[in-house]
């Protein structure tokens, strides 16, 4: 019997910095790294091409500085800085897992990383490496969930995974209403108009203009990541309408 075979060819995997953090919600927690290192192994292994933009919530978040007083682009800026601590440590992660990887920054740093190349990146993703994006978009007041739709549409992604400690997308947070509804499938104009927390307006937006699915999910439970790749029915599916 043939061996089922993924339904995405090339995929953004987005990894919020709380994510990182496992239960210790602040720093990088290497239990965690090492599981996202081995699912990514997983995908890596069916020949799937997997670029990662990582956020960096774990370390510090812009806007909780702006909201202290701090300068926006400066806090923004230091927020980037933190995906770059993140990339380095996930990096380690996989290549200690045998991943061969590379990471690429908005923001120039050659002793530790290569500046982003959009073909460059494409040229790693076709040699079979794990890229992963790192330091935003290089702009301030852009998210990484953002830098995330841009880079999926950039290097021509089929679908963004969304990893998360959640199983989906609700219509209210589950954490503090045991009620609330978990949705299967739903459009990029449904969560637009419901305001649901999937991704900020600006990514999911760029999503939808370019035609590229979301697949939300929870990274925490082993072996999410290459259902999501397999097409599986995990999470929630964001389409379009």
């Amino acid at each position: 019997m043939e061996a089922q075979r993924p339904k995405y060819r090339r995929v953004v995997l987005k990894l919020s910095g709380e994510v990182l953090a496992g239960g210790e919600g602040y720093g990088i927690d290497p239990r965690v790294a090492t599981s996202i290192a081995e699912q990514v192994r997983e995908v890596s292994d069916l020949g799937v091409e997997l670029a990662v933009v990582v956020g960096g919530g774990n370390i510090w978040r812009g806007t909780a500085g702006s909201a202290l007083g701090m300068d926006r682009a400066t806090a923004d800026y230091m927020g980037m800085l933190a995906t770059v601590i993140n990339a380095l440590a996930l990096q380690d992660a996989l290549e200690h897992h045998g991943v061969p990887t590379r990471v690429q920054t908005a923001i120039e740093m050659r002793q530790v990383a290569e500046p982003y190349i959009r073909r460059r990146a494409m040229r790693h993703l076709e040699k079979g490496r794990v890229v992963i994006f790192a330091a935003g978009t290089g702009n301030p007041y852009f998210s990484t969930d953002t830098t995330a739709a841009l880079r999926a549409a950039e290097i021509e992604a089929e679908v963004m995974l969304k990893a998360t400690k959640e199983e989906g997308v609700y219509d209210d947070d589950p954490r503090r209403n045991p009620n609330a509804k978990l949705f299967r499938e739903i459009g990029y104009l449904e969560v637009l108009q419901r305001g649901l927390k999937v991704m900020d307006t600006t990514a999911t937006s760029l999503c939808m203009d370019n035609g590229i699915p979301i697949v939300v999910f929870d990274v925490n439970r082993q072996g999410n990541i290459r259902r999501a790749v397999m097409g599986e029915p995990i999470g929630t599916f964001v389409r379009g309408d």
